[in-house]
């Protein structure tokens, strides 16, 4: 994945959890992390996505938007998705994983794809890629830190 650091982020288009047309090209011009979590309901994938939601109004006063990608049905991610609440944040279905593998996120265990994120910038250039097991809050934290240097901090 790191190879993609310095490249085009893939332009896509997904259903969101609100169940309309998601165009990644919409959020060209901005700051945004994008976030794949490998399985709905899983206790780090919750974990992960509930601290992203915890620390949104830091993300957007850097002008920063947020978007979350699970694989699998529509279903499960509206069921995983009432069990975090409300969201100030789109969670996307990667039912077919085109997504997932249009941004290399690879599968463990042949299964379940990686918890990756990429920082991408306004330009639609990948800034920083992260991977992601076990530790979603260090995760989110690292992310803002390397969001704040390359914003500069704005």
């Amino acid at each position: 994945m790191n190879q993609l650091i310095g490249q085009k982020a893939p332009d896509f288009v997904l259903i969101s959890d609100d169940g309309t047309p998601f165009d990644s090209s919409e959020l060209h011009g901005k700051w945004r992390v994008l976030f794949f979590y490998s399985q709905h309901g899983s206790p780090t994938c919750k974990r992960g996505c509930l601290t992203f939601k915890e620390q949104y109004e830091l993300f957007k006063s850097a002008g920063c938007e947020i978007v979350g990608i699970g694989p699998g049905s529509m279903e499960n991610l509206l069921k995983f998705k009432e069990t975090l609440g409300d969201l100030p944040f789109p969670l996307l279905a990667d039912e077919e994983r085109k997504v997932g593998q249009a941004f290399n996120v690879p599968l463990h265990v042949g299964k379940f794809p990686s918890k990756s994120s990429f920082i991408i910038g306004p330009d639609n250039t990948i800034q920083h890629v992260y991977d992601w097991l076990f530790r979603p809050r260090k995760h989110v934290a690292n992310i803002l830190a390397s969001l704040s240097s390359v914003t500069g901090g704005e």
